[in-house]
This record gives C-alpha cells, structure tokens and sequence, in this order.
C-alpha cells in the first residue's frame, strides 16, 4: 500500500442509536482520484474473510468516492448490499458518471449524494441515490419539514450531517430522518445514563477483582452461582461456536477451569460495558469494543500479547465513566487494576497510555496520529490494518 495516510472512520447511527454503519476516508483534507480508488481496493483486501464473507456482518460501510472508482474492480469485491458510495451530486452531470451510478444501483450498491439540487432531480432520484445528505439547521424546520416529506414519498433515505448534540439528534428523528452522523458516539444522553453500578455490574466487579487475585476457581464458583444470568452467559459463550469448546460444556467449574484466568478477565471486561440496565448507549458501547480491540493490536508487536491484554483493559474501561455515568476516579474505586492501565486511564500516560491515546485519535480525525504513531514506531499501514481489524473483531464480539 503507497498510501501514508490514515483512516478515519464516522459512526451511522438510527434513531435508536444503534450503529448502521461507518464512514472510511483519509484524514488528508484532499485525497486524490487515486488515492481514493486506493482506498477501496485497501477496504476490500481487509474487509472480506478468506471466504469473500463480508467481516462487518449486518454493519454498511460508507466511502467516500469520486467518478473513477466507479468501475473499479475492487468495488465489485465488495458485498452491493453493505457498500454505499458518497458522490458529489455535482459529478452526476457527466453522462458516463450518470451512466455507471444508475449501473451500480441496479446492481444493488447504494450511493449516497452529497449537496443534491433535489428540485432540480425531481423524479429521477430514486434511481439515482438510495440516499441523500442532509444539512439540519435549527432555523427553517417547517421549510425542512416538507423538503423531508418529499424525500420519504420517494422512498430515499435520508442521512444528517453534522448532528453535534442530542437535541438536533431529537429534532432530526422527529422529522423522519433515516441516520445520523456526528461526534454523538463520544456523548452520552444524559437523561438516560445510569448512575453507578448496579447490581450485576457489582457481581462482575467483584469477580474481576477476585481474578486479578488469583482466587481458587471454588471460591469464582460460589460468585457466579449467586447470579444466573451470568451463570448461563458464560456457559452460552464456552459453549459458543466461536469459542470452539468442541464439546459441551455443563458446569460453571468446567468452563472456569477451560477458559483460564487471563480470557476469563477479559469476557468480564466486555461483559461489564454491556450489563447497563438504564438505556445505555448502544454506539458508545461499541466504540469502547472497537478502542480496546484498536488499542491492543497496536500494542501487540512492541509489548507482547499478555500486556497487550492491558492496553485492551484500558482501552474498554476509558468509556465506562460514560457507561455508567460516573466519573473514572470512582470506577477505579471499585477496582484494583495495574498501576500503568490506571496511568492510561488518567493521563494517558505510562506504558499502555499511548497506545490508549492513539486509537482515540484514530476515531477524531486528530493531526495528530501522525506523530503518536511515529513515536510508537508504527506505520500507517500497520495502524489503518489494525483499525479494520478492530471493527471487523467489534462485530464478532456483538454477535
């Protein structure tokens, strides 16, 4: 790959905040036609199994696209159910890029217009785009309101951009918008966070703790009996296809004993972000997965698997402040960790914290994961690898 740029990716949410998909581009301002065709042909190489199964699963990968790559053949690579191109609208007014968007649509790709004149398109929409950005502005809405109404009649999907609070995120939903596109992922609702701990978050504490400790596997046991819930969820996960136990596992000493320690820790880790009873945000959850899975590759060449393990840790625990609507000083509280993911978790400081702070970069478009990258003495390559990698394992884990 010549490109040393990096990737940036922007979560499509619904209005349930679930994750449609995401937005791939380069941080570089201005990528030109070849780059572009080269980002393609880099999402397909590593976004599709050995099988050509698609590694996102339900999950739509939006891509930001210029006339060329149009009939590129990696685009034909890729599954037309999950893919989307994001074109100018203004390019449309070339025959042969008419041409080949009506040829992808018919195949099933979806293309999504950026600055429509939708007046002027009129009928010819619906065979044009599957959907159609939308800039909201909090001034107008009656006038929005019916510009809206005119696109659901014509079955295009709608997709908001920039939404950069909860109350244009609201107003948009109220008007029938289809997606959503902003930093939300990062922001909590805050009428719907939890406060604190609750009970099952509390088991789990106490058993990550108890695992740190080298507890004997009697005395996790007896724990994890107190709560069937989780009793039967690690049961269904060692039982798990992807876990691959080969044969069924009926004990909760059985699985404990076959899962080992250092996994065990790290099931429990994801399982705490997840056992919110109170409206947690199913986006931010997922980009906790993503930042941890992100985080630990990155660590994995310099600092080995095992420690890696620990950047994993610090990636997930960094959003569980706004998981659970407490600050991280009282997660901490709750938890005795190492020293150096406390460090990360903090300042970003210590050995895991650059790593920590790398994959947030990833997520911000920040200028500055070029330098946090070349002091960690990793490539662009080995991090935009790394990041695909960390959304490909993030659907596996929701699965």
């Amino acid at each position: 790959m010549l490109h040393t740029d990096f990737l940036v990716r922007e979560p499509l949410l619904d209005a349930q905040q679930r994750v449609l998909g995401y937005e791939i581009c380069w941080s570089a301002a201005a990528s030109s036609p070849a780059e572009q065709e080269q980002l393609l042909a880099f999402v397909a190489q590593q976004l599709l199994g050995p099988d050509g199964d698609w590694l996102l699963r339900d999950k739509t990968l939006v891509l930001e696209a210029v006339p060329s790559m149009l009939s590129a053949d990696a685009l034909h690579q890729l599954p037309p159910q999950h893919t989307v191109l994001a074109l100018q609208a203004a390019t449309l007014s070339h025959p042969d890029t008419m041409a080949a968007v009506q040829a992808l649509r018919a195949g099933g790709v979806g293309i999504l217009l950026r600055d429509a004149d939708l007046l002027h398109l009129g009928n010819r929409l619906p065979a044009i785009a599957s959907l159609v950005e939308v800039r909201f502005s909090g001034s107008g809405v009656a006038q929005q309101a019916r510009a809206y109404a005119a696109l659901r009649n014509a079955s295009v999907a709608m997709v908001a951009r920039p939404v950069s609070n909860w109350a244009d995120f609201d107003a948009c939903a109220a008007l029938g918008l289809n997606a959503f596109v902003g930093k939300l992922h990062l922001t909590p609702r805050p009428s719907s966070q939890q406060q604190g701990l609750n009970p099952a978050q509390t088991v789990i504490m106490q058993l990550m703790q108890m695992v740190r400790q080298n507890a004997d596997v009697a005395q996790i046991e007896a724990l994890l009996k107190r709560d069937a819930t989780l009793s039967y969820k690690l049961l269904r996960f060692i039982n798990s296809a992807s876990f691959g136990a080969g044969r069924e596992i009926q004990s909760l000493r059985q699985a404990l004993t076959m899962l080992g320690y250092a996994p065990l820790y790290r099931w429990l880790t994801l399982l705490l972000a997840t056992a919110s009873t109170s409206g947690y945000s199913p986006v931010l959850l997922e980009t906790a997965v993503v930042r941890g899975r992100l985080a630990e590759l990155l660590a994995q060449q310099a600092l080995g698997k095992s420690e890696a393990e620990q950047v994993f840790v610090a990636g997930m625990f960094s959003l569980l402040d706004r998981l659970l609507g407490i600050s991280m000083e009282e997660v901490l509280a709750n938890i005795q960790l190492p020293e150096d993911v406390v460090a990360a978790l903090l300042s970003r400081d210590g050995k895991y914290g650059p790593y920590l702070a790398l994959a947030e970069a990833c997520e911000l478009n920040s200028a500055l994961v070029a330098s946090m990258a070349a002091a960690l003495k990793c490539t662009p390559l080995q991090v935009n690898q790394a990041h695909l990698a960390a959304l490909a394992w993030a659907q596996q884990v929701s699965a």
